[in-house]
């Protein structure tokens, strides 16, 4: 036997079924209350629970008041959501870290790479800005390796890649996370400072240089090693070891 399901599921099937055919759009407001409840024939407090949990989602965000931007109103970008469900997750230990790390590997080798292969048209100033930041010695290591996270995710922005970048904001406090939790397993903190502003800058020097297979080493390499050094859990060899060179696509391969 299934269960059957409750109100407020179906006005979330609703509105996913009005996103899908196209009748409501980033930065629609959703129905009233009242005519949800009117037309789907459930109550106002099912009505109420399913725009809560679209909320919790980063799916819609709600005021109160009058006026244009009072009610529910579909946004574009839920990155709070992700934000919100990936740090329950690594918490729970429903994420295991050496996922995220395999995740970041996946995704930001693929951005460093994206991005030197275009180096002509990409932004850097913000992530530049960034490093200087980092170079300020009065930084506790929270503050630096807030800035470090920080610094991955001006990247994954900078690809232009609107889920990329909203899943690396997802990413962001579990990686905070498991980097300061590394903190007490690195002997000498200044060392490690030094050297993870080094390897940033390559990757930099390497994405502004458009080459594209030492941006795509260097980043993996960058990532993997804290890894490896705050960690009491090595990843597999196949996820720490450091790529030479680009694999082609199916497309390219042909």
């Amino acid at each position: 036997m299934t269960a059957e399901p409750r109100a407020w599921e179906g006005v979330l099937a609703h509105i996913e079924a009005r996103l899908v055919d196209g009748r409501l759009r980033p930065g629609d407001h959703l129905p009233a209350e009242r005519a949800l409840s009117a037309d789907l024939g459930v109550s106002r407090s099912s009505v109420r629970e399913a725009i809560r949990v679209l909320e919790a989602m980063g799916l819609v965000r709600t005021q109160t008041g009058s006026g244009p931007t009072s009610g529910a109103i579909i946004v574009a970008r839920p990155v709070g959501g992700m934000q919100a469900f990936m740090r329950l997750q690594v918490a729970a230990s429903g994420f295991p870290v050496a996922d995220v790390v395999r995740t970041r590997l996946l995704l930001e080798t693929a951005v460093a790479e994206e991005l030197a292969e275009r180096p002509s048209t990409v932004d850097l100033s913000d992530a530049r800005q960034l490093l200087d930041a980092m170079d300020d010695p009065a930084l506790t290591p929270q503050e630096f390796l807030a800035l470090d996270a920080q610094f991955h995710l001006v990247l994954a922005e900078a690809s232009g890649n609107a889920v990329v970048a909203a899943t690396m904001a997802g990413l962001r406090t579990s990686i905070e996370g498991y980097v300061i939790a590394g903190l007490a397993r690195i002997p000498d903190w200044e060392a490690m400072a030094a050297r993870l502003r080094a390897e940033h800058r390559e990757v930099i020097a390497a994405i502004a240089a458009g080459d594209a297979a030492a941006a795509r080493t260097r980043i993996h390499a960058h990532i993997s090693g804290y890894y490896r050094d705050a960690s009491p859990e090595p990843l597999d060899d196949s996820s720490t070891r450091t790529p030479s060179a680009r694999t082609p696509s199916a497309h390219e391969s042909r």
